[in-house]
């Protein structure tokens, strides 16, 4: 078979993606590849949220074309595909820059990549495709089996993608295009088939993931809470998980699901951005600093041990000292377990993009260090408080040292454990002996686990429906 080499940039939702074109390119005659010089397709799979992420994969093309010219000497035939957001956002303007590269396309019609470069072979000059198709990409994927025999103890699941939200500062509309939401059958047949696989925590994905309104089997829109209901029932699936959320997408049902289910675990990733009333409606978030505050609430009234993490910009064009200072109150009062932040960098094709007040580089530099010397404060002080706790931890990768398996704590956390490798894929009790800012260590338990989270509040603390019976 052909082999083919995937480089990944980016979020949960790329990895994903890159998995399908693994499983698309199967029925093209290929095969994955760890070792970049034996690979007969190279596919950069983008990301265009990070500042300069054109000119990195530019650079990285100027390296493949090397490789391609020297396997090309040798009589081997080399083709070079960029798929993902920076794709979907430079278009022909990549083939322009960059000669070398043979497919171009966009992450609404990664599914035809394996069409793709069957056409540029046969053409002899470049297949572009960044349109958004009529057809669902992934009713065509989901007649692709999985190529490993087994799957990783955790594992992602795109349910959602594209946003109708457009804040000013973002391209996510422009790349991923509006809200789309799987049916409720299509993505419970996967999660099944992922768990049949061996995978015993799902994380599902959206760019906006609390949006989701997929067809149910009722033929009515389902909510991400309705969803994780049913997904929770799947026997074998141990933990859920999902991201990442926006604020005014939180509904009651997801609230329940974060009270009944044992199953969705303590963390929460619910991005801000600005402490800043006037920055967030810059920024075209609608909502308040008020508002999301209320919601964090309303998560932990259910849910009191719940981590909660998020996302902030710091130097948005005209964003003041004083309106930084909201965000650093916000911080204080929200308390995050962990959280990121960056300084702002204009997206073309963005409105802020467009604003002629922009912050200057000195005061973004010194904003972002204040911010996340406060947040860096606030993880070290949660993660200390695990020590002596008793965790269940889903070892899924090997750790740093010989002789260590690492997993994830429910509250998201990386927690390194010396044992052997036949513990890999379970979850085991673990004693936290040590904490460090970004990470945990810890023992094996050698007693019976007994569940010492903190309690949840009872079902009566708020007005909630019940968990749907569907």
């Amino acid at each position: 078979m052909s082999k083919v080499f995937i480089k990944t940039y980016g979020c949960q939702m790329n990895v994903y993606d890159s998995d399908r074109m693994i499983e698309t390119l199967a029925h093209h005659g290929y095969e994955p590849t760890t070792q970049l010089e034996d690979a007969d397709m190279v596919i950069l799979n983008t990301c265009h949220i990070r500042e300069k992420a054109a000119e990195k994969v530019y650079s990285e093309l100027g390296r493949l074309r090397l490789i391609k010219e020297g396997r090309r000497a040798r009589g081997k035939h080399t083709t070079i595909a960029v798929a993902g957001c920076v794709a979907q956002a430079e278009g022909e303007e990549m083939v322009r820059r960059a000669p070398s590269i043979d497919v171009v396309v966009g992450p609404q019609a990664y599914h035809l990549i394996g069409t793709l470069a069957e056409t540029a072979a046969r053409e002899g000059k470049a297949a572009i495709n960044t349109d958004f198709p009529i057809e669902d990409k992934f009713a065509s994927l989901s007649k692709n089996p999985t190529l490993k025999s087994r799957a990783a103890p955790s594992a992602f699941l795109t349910i959602q993608e594209g946003c109708n939200k457009f804040c000013t500062f973002c391209v996510v509309p422009y790349t991923r295009g509006a809200e789309f939401s799987r049916s409720v059958e299509t993505v419970e047949a996967e999660a099944r088939r992922l768990v049949q696989s061996g995978a015993r925590e799902i994380t599902l994905l959206g760019q906006n993931v609390n949006a989701y309104h997929g067809e149910g089997p009722n033929g009515r829109s389902w909510s991400l809470g309705e969803l994780l209901f049913q997904l929770a029932r799947i026997d074998g699936l141990d933990r859920l998980r999902y991201t990442t959320s926006h604020p005014r997408d939180v509904d009651n049902s997801l609230i329940a699901a974060h009270r009944d289910l044992e199953k969705l675990m303590p963390y929460l990733h619910l991005p801000i951005q600005s402490g800043s009333n006037k920055m967030l409606a810059a920024m075209n978030r609608r909502h308040s600093a008020e508002e999301y505050l209320e919601t964090i609430d309303r998560f932990r009234n259910v849910r009191p041990d719940l981590a909660l993490s998020g996302d902030f910009i710091v130097g948005f064009p005209g964003e003041t000292e004083e309106d930084f200072v909201a965000t650093l109150d916000l911080v204080k009062t929200a308390n995050y377990a962990q959280a990121y932040s960056f300084k702002y960098s204009a997206r073309p094709g963005t409105p802020a993009a467009e604003l002629n007040i922009q912050v200057d580089e000195e005061s973004k530099n010194e904003r972002l260090q204040r911010l996340q010397a406060l947040l860096n404060a606030q993880q070290e002080e949660f993660n200390k408080s695990m020590v002596a706790r008793k965790l269940p931890v889903l070892l899924d990768r090997p750790g740093r040292h010989v002789g260590q398996l690492a997993g994830r704590s429910p509250y998201q956390q990386s927690v390194h454990v010396e044992t052997s490798p036949e513990h890999l894929g379970e979850i085991v009790e673990v004693v936290i002996s040590s904490a460090g800012g970004k990470s945990l260590a810890g023992t094996l338990a050698s007693i019976e686990y007994e569940d010492n989270l903190s309690e949840k509040a009872p079902a009566n603390t708020n007005i909630l429906p019940e968990g749907p019976s569907h």
